[in-house]
């Protein structure tokens, strides 16, 4: 057989997502598992990338480095509260039972991924682990802020607002012609507060709640407080990390990356 250079196969963008880890049934079984709603990874594949599933474990720097040297791309998915003693508050009464499983392996794999340069976009949850990872802090129950459950309006049921996205921003890059204001899926009933250093507000609500955020030192690192992944008919968020993720894949060196060939 005579390989052919000419026919080498590039992969699509690897891109990890973090998960749940939860107390799933199926079938006969009743046991901790990892969780992702699917929507997470069709809007990984739907933007032309490749999903693969990153559940808490524990970690340290260098399997932090191990997992995050195979991808191309990060995203922290959505999910239960950070723990607020990560920021130096006391547990508001409707924040949810710590998961520091989840806190410890999410908040190593975002510095982890900024060291590193990987691009990675945080949603909701994420939006916040990233500004608390960076020092910032979060409003735990944010009617008590703005008046209304309108941010979460029930069990499984997203609210639909919009958020101005700041001129300029890599956001704005990123949505291109996004309408002004952007209509949003929103199922949060906490927010970011005071903004870690570093990081740039580019999104908000009408009555000020920060919708995103983004970290200028990196060449793509979003977080969004609202669900894009429910927007099947707009993937421009998605594309833009796979797209900056094969940025990243073919900016690093060669032997850090192996390309299959058609032989």
């Amino acid at each position: 057989m005579v390989s052919n250079d000419s026919e080498r196969i590039v992969p699509a963008p690897v891109i990890g997502i973090t998960t749940y880890l939860e107390q799933a049934q199926s079938g006969v079984w009743d046991v901790r598992a990892s969780f992702l709603p699917k929507v997470y990874i069709d809007a990984v594949t739907d933007a032309g990338g490749i999903a693969v599933l990153l559940p808490p474990q524990p970690a340290d720097a260098a399997i932090a480095h191990a997992v995050l040297g195979a991808l191309d791309g990060l995203i922290v998915s959505g999910g239960a509260d950070v723990d607020p003693a990560r920021y130096g508050q006391a547990r508001h009464d409707r924040t949810g039972a710590p998961r520091t499983d989840r806190d410890d392996w999410e908040d190593l794999l975002l510095t982890t991924a900024i060291g590193l340069e990987l691009p990675f976009l945080g949603i909701c949850r994420g939006a916040q682990m990233l500004n608390v990872a960076l020092g910032g802090t979060l409003v735990q129950h944010l009617p008590d802020v703005v008046g209304s459950d309108a941010y979460q309006p029930g069990p499984a049921q997203f609210g639909e607002t919009s958020a101005t996205v700041e001129p300029g921003s890599r956001l704005a890059a990123v949505l291109g012609d996004a309408p002004a204001p952007l209509p949003i899926h929103v199922y949060h009933h906490q927010a970011l507060d005071e903004v870690a250093d570093g990081l740039r507000v580019t999104a908000r609500t009408d009555d000020g709640v920060i919708e995103a955020v983004e970290l200028e030192t990196v060449p793509f690192g979003i977080g969004v407080q609202w669900h894009p992944e429910e927007n099947a008919a707009d993937r421009r968020l998605f594309a833009g990390l796979v797209d900056a993720a094969r940025e990243h894949r073919a900016a690093r060196p060669a032997t850090a990356h192996s390309e299959r060939t058609d032989q």
